[in-house]
């Protein structure tokens, strides 16, 4: 006999018992690496996109440890008060972790782990609610995709897309074509999800990804050092899909 499909009652309490659980789970993680690695940053994330805070992890997967998101558990298992906190030094750090926050342990020289991440940046596509960072017309004549090295006309099934996008394309030979300019956005100005939505066919990426480094705790000497110059601007963590990115990172590899 196949087994029901039917939905099945479950009870709240185990789901409560299940997330009582992870979060032990984690606070002890956190605790366990606090006590292995040498230095412990906290950081914060422009432009989240879980893919490349994927590409983070991998590559720092040998040398350091990272976790990102359920600052409350974080700073608990790191201690917010000198009474509380897991090692000396560390409620400094704690008291720190507001918001979509990571920490990241590692033994790796300071200098290094600095001159890593101001050159890790990667340009993305941007979100709903991201601010345009400039203004972007399409020329009069064939739509082109900027994917490719040189651009490429849209193919003609595309056209039907690219006129509910708001393109007021003709076909012209089998290519979606434009008889005015069209701006597809406006520097300054939030990003419509059709904006959006056209701006990643076109080709055209106006966000960049990166981590900001705010604060390091040294085992050896239970300080906290504050890292200037690389806080991430608000206009940074703005785009509707930014809270969803960081749920889906908050976990630990």
């Amino acid at each position: 006999m196949p087994k029901s499909k039917r939905a099945k009652v479950v009870s709240l309490t185990k789901v409560a018992k299940k997330t009582k659980e992870q979060k032990n789970a984690l606070l002890q993680e956190v605790q366990e690496n606090a006590d292995k690695w040498q230095y412990c940053w906290l950081f914060e994330v422009g432009n989240m996109r879980n893919a490349h805070l994927k590409t983070v992890r991998r590559l720092w997967k040998d040398t350091a440890r990272i976790f990102f998101g359920r600052g409350a558990v974080m700073a608990k298992a790191l201690g917010t008060t000198p009474e509380e906190e897991h090692r000396p030094g560390l409620h400094k750090l704690a008291t720190q972790i507001k918001g979509q926050v990571g920490l990241f342990f590692t033994d790796s020289p300071p200098t290094e782990v600095l001159e890593w991440f101001a050159d890790f940046k990667q340009p993305d596509f941007a979100r709903t609610g991201n601010k345009a960072t400039r203004t972007v017309v399409l020329p009069a004549g064939p739509v082109m995709q900027q994917h490719s090295t040189p651009p490429e006309p849209f193919p003609h099934n595309e056209e039907p897309q690219l006129r509910k996008l708001g393109l007021r394309t003709r076909m012209d030979r089998g290519v979606p074509t434009l008889d005015v300019p069209h701006t597809v956005c406006e520097k300054g100005k939030a990003i419509t999800p059709e904006q959006a939505q056209l701006l990643k066919l076109v080709g055209i990426k106006m966000v960049t990804f990166k981590v900001g480094l705010r604060a390091r705790w040294e085992a050896a000497t239970g300080e906290v050092a504050q890292i200037e110059g690389q806080e991430i601007g608000a206009e940074e963590a703005q785009g509707e899909d930014a809270e969803a990115e960081a749920e889906e990172a908050q976990m630990s590899e």
